[in-house]
């Protein structure tokens, strides 16, 4: 099992643990208790209610660890054009794509397409290549290279705040 999956699970159990266990006293408290003041009473809400909430809450939940630990971007692959693979990236916001695959040995041409104004994305890093390219504002920055190892490589604006990833696949 994926060790993403099995934290987000065990974090689960252990939210879900607290939120019983602290539950149970509030509620003997409740019922056996008069009210400190009487101008406040307290409404008691039918269990079809709590149960709808409750399961509203835990649906909630799975969605987010879904969303962070499980979602995972689609890879877009570039296309070949001669013998150069080639894609098109714009940068607004992020990267769109993210994730791109490429094969191992071959000439790769990215084209950024800087179209955000924020100084965090005028500059795309790729550490493993030894490449900085500044992305001047709605103009195409044209990158190239050759990745000789299969493997996962990640790039990223020049304060490593907006990433994304080169995935090069053997031939």
């Amino acid at each position: 099992m994926n060790i993403k999956i099995k934290k987000g699970l065990q974090f689960s159990g252990i939210f879900l643990s607290i939120l019983m266990v602290n539950s149970a006293p509030l509620q003997a408290m409740e019922s056996h208790s008069e009210p400190a003041n009487p101008q406040f009473r307290t409404i008691e809400q039918p269990l079809s209610t709590k149960m709808a909430v409750t399961a509203g809450g835990l649906a909630l939940i799975g969605l987010e660890l879904w969303w962070f630990l499980l979602s995972k971007p689609k890879a877009k692959k570039a296309t070949f054009n001669q013998d150069t693979q080639e894609l098109e990236i714009l940068v607004d916001g992020g990267y769109q794509p993210n994730r791109i695959t490429v094969q191992s040995g071959k000439k790769v041409r990215l084209n950024f397409i800087r179209k955000d104004p924020s100084h965090c994305l005028d500059k795309v890093l790729f550490p493993d290549f030894n490449i900085a390219e500044d992305l001047p504002l709605n103009q195409t920055t044209t990158i190239e290279f050759i990745p000789e190892k299969s493997g996962e490589y990640t790039f990223s604006c020049g304060m490593n705040m907006v990433r994304g990833v080169l995935e090069v696949q053997p031939q």
